[in-house]
């Protein structure tokens, strides 16, 4: 599949093309609630949602950006932003590698070799689950108990994830993976001091994130208190849904996650509502970001380094990884 992605414009383009069609496709099928929600908010807390979910985008995109270079592919932001943003509108698609296939022949276009395209992404993936997770088991016991109880399990993973973000065990991993996969390991890995600026990057990114439900909440509610119930929801049902990879985008198991944190404060009406305009933002923020990033992106010249001897590529291979 990334050989043919590689020789052939046409297949991206259809690629592409298929990911916008179910972009479409989800928001038809949900026109009418989405509608309904949009008419029980102000504009103010509409436009301030979409705003902050653009803004916690390009932070988790600048914390990216800071993986690739620390494994040796320094983009610029605006390579940065093509390559993640219009690659990710494979995760519309179902199936669990579209997005990875895009980035990475989208990276090598650049000069990133696909599998350090693929280490970046999954270091980037793993450590923004560690902070959501973090921010959820940090919040809900305050503000969703019941939740809290019945999901502590979910805390588990952050002992977990914290060990093998350790620049020896990463590595160690990571080359294990390329080896079992029989590709070279890679020529550099992640400092401790890099692991540390990317978390930190990762953590205001969703602490910007958050932002989005407590304008809706404020605006349903009248009660601008709740930023800790709305940032810890929205963790949760992202960490919530990332479990369910086969669905494209997570859509349908996000939604349900979030209203059943936010029922129980708001009433589960209201918590449809925000779950609505919730989707609707990181819908939009995907497609917008991704038509800003191929604008900027479409001329900038090969930067991130050499891309090596050409690699075998084979989707089933980057998927079992």
């Amino acid at each position: 599949m990334l050989s043919r992605l590689r020789s052939s414009r046409l297949l991206r383009v259809l690629l592409a093309l298929v990911a916008l069609a179910f972009v479409g496709y989800g928001l038809a099928r949900n026109w009418d609630d989405a509608v309904s929600a949009l008419t029980r908010l102000s504009w103010w807390s509409v436009a301030g949602a979409f705003a902050v979910v653009m803004a916690g985008a390009g932070i988790m995109m600048i914390a990216w950006q800071r993986v690739l270079a620390g494994l040796g592919s320094a983009f610029p932001m605006r390579t940065a932003a093509r390559v993640l943003f219009v690659g990710q509108l494979g995760k519309y698609v179902p199936g669990s590698v579209w997005a990875y296939a895009a980035m990475m022949e989208l990276g090598r276009d650049h000069g990133c070799p696909p599998r350090r395209t693929f280490g970046g992404t999954s270091i980037g993936l793993v450590i923004s689950l560690g902070c959501a997770v973090g921010l959820a088991a940090a919040t809900l016991p305050f503000t969703a108990r019941a939740v809290a109880e019945e999901t502590w399990y979910l805390a588990l993973i952050i002992p977990v994830i914290l060990v093998c973000l350790h620049p020896r065990i990463l590595t160690w991993g990571l080359n294990l993976a390329l080896r079992i996969a029989r590709r070279e390991p890679f020529d550099e890995v992640l400092s401790g001091r890099t692991l540390l600026e990317v978390t930190a990057w990762t953590i205001i990114g969703w602490l910007v994130y958050g932002l989005h439900l407590w304008l809706v909440l404020g605006d349903l509610t009248g009660d601008f208190s709740l930023y800790l119930l709305g940032a810890g929801a929205y963790a949760f049902a992202w960490a919530t849904g990332l479990l369910f990879a086969f669905i494209p985008a997570g859509v349908g198991v996000r939604e349900g996650a979030m209203v059943l944190v936010l029922a129980p404060t708001i009433g589960t009406a209201n918590a449809l509502v925000a779950a609505v305009i919730s989707r609707l933002a990181f819908t939009f923020t995907d497609v917008a970001w991704a038509g800003i990033g191929f604008l900027l992106g479409r001329r900038q010249r090969p930067a991130a380094g050499p891309a090596g001897p050409a690699e075998p590529s084979s989707a089933s291979t980057y998927a079992a990884q």
